[in-house]
């Protein structure tokens, strides 16, 4: 069985919210980041990055961690790459082809999406939030373009959805932004409307912030 090491409120809402999705049975093991805590290194502190017990998952204390058998996955896309591969039916891919896919867009959703819709996110200057905006718009346009006239990245919801529609989520704030890619805001909020993806956020925002 599956184990996923991590809290809501980090990357692990991605392989959360694909294992919703394809119903896998799982354990979860709630990790908090470190940072969130006033000493995460004090007795009684919760399971956080930094406690031995998770470095012994994944020695670079970083969240989501998958454990699957022998199998040790530390990145948040290859896990739901992995989740789609074994238990996603329709989610995963079909073919080698669709496969590589799915594996392209994971790789462009973590270099050319998540860096500046993450910058957007943790902002507290709107110039900032602005010129990080101006960087995504090539990304942006790439994907506008791409989903115009279509619901879906593919013939239908994958694994490549989920993965690139939680790295866009960082930047869905910036209304100027999301105005100026209305297929882009529309699947988005198609992505956002499927029930395991809203059973996701319930257990999001019941987290601590």
């Amino acid at each position: 069985m599956i184990t996923l090491y991590g809290c809501y409120r980090s990357r692990a809402s991605r392989p959360l919210w694909l294992l919703g999705e394809t119903g896998t049975p799982f354990t979860h093991v709630p990790v908090m980041q470190a940072y969130r805590l006033p000493d995460p290194d004090a007795a009684g502190a919760p399971l956080n990055t930094r406690s031995p017990a998770f470095l012994a998952v994944n020695p670079i204390g970083q969240i989501p961690a998958m454990v699957d058998g022998d199998l040790v996955l530390t990145e948040s896309l290859a896990i739901c790459l992995h989740i789609a591969r074994v238990h996603g039916g329709t989610l995963g891919a079909q073919t080698l082809a669709e496969q590589a896919q799915f594996e392209n867009w994971a790789l462009f959703a973590a270099t050319s999406v998540e860096p500046h819709a993450l910058a957007i996110l943790q902002a507290s200057d709107p110039a900032v939030a602005d010129a990080e905006a101006a960087k995504l718009a090539r990304a942006f346009a790439r994907l506008e373009a791409h989903l115009t006239g279509r619901d879906w990245l593919g013939d239908r919801f994958t694994v490549a959805d989920l993965m690139v529609a939680e790295c866009a989520r960082y930047a869905q704030g910036h209304a100027a932004l999301m105005a100026a890619h209305p297929a882009l805001k529309g699947w988005l909020a198609r992505c956002q409307a499927r029930p395991a993806f809203q059973a996701m956020w319930v257990a999001r925002l019941a987290e601590p912030a």
